[in-house]
């Protein structure tokens, strides 16, 4: 839990909005005053979008931001060991050079801010916004 206050609390890099949302209704308002009022849950490929991840907490309390600058969303189609898939979002961060140099990303692929982008699986219960293109 302190964790998750933690986060919460926190303020958001240069070029990020974000909300803690402790309902699907708080997380739509912040999709709307992103993206615009008409704005509707659908999987596509865009460049500006909100990702909304769970966080642990006594019940439910989604981080959600949206990060400035070129980001690449992809639906994905994963493969289990015993042949089983499943369809996946995958998010690329292009550019990371305003990240803390101390997040555990930069540790796992051993490179430093701005050296190269980081992509990562949203689990299946976080949830990726995207505008409605028309």
């Amino acid at each position: 839990m302190e964790y998750t206050l933690t986060l919460c609390e926190v303020e958001p890099m240069e070029g990020e909005t974000k909300v803690c949302a402790t309902s699907l209704e708080s997380m739509l308002d912040f999709a709307r005053a992103t993206f615009g009022l008409d704005t509707r849950p659908k999987e596509i490929l865009a460049p500006k979008m909100i990702g909304c991840h769970t966080l642990p907490y006594p019940y439910v309390v989604y981080f959600c931001h949206s990060q400035e600058g070129e980001n690449r969303l992809f639906e994905i189609s994963l493969g289990g060991e015993n042949g089983d898939r499943v369809q996946a979002i995958g998010v690329c961060h292009m550019d990371t050079s305003k990240w803390d140099p101390d997040s555990p990303s930069f540790r796992v692929l051993k490179i430093k801010p701005g050296t190269g982008p980081v992509c990562h699986i949203f689990p299946a219960d976080n949830i990726v916004w995207v505008p409605l293109i028309s």
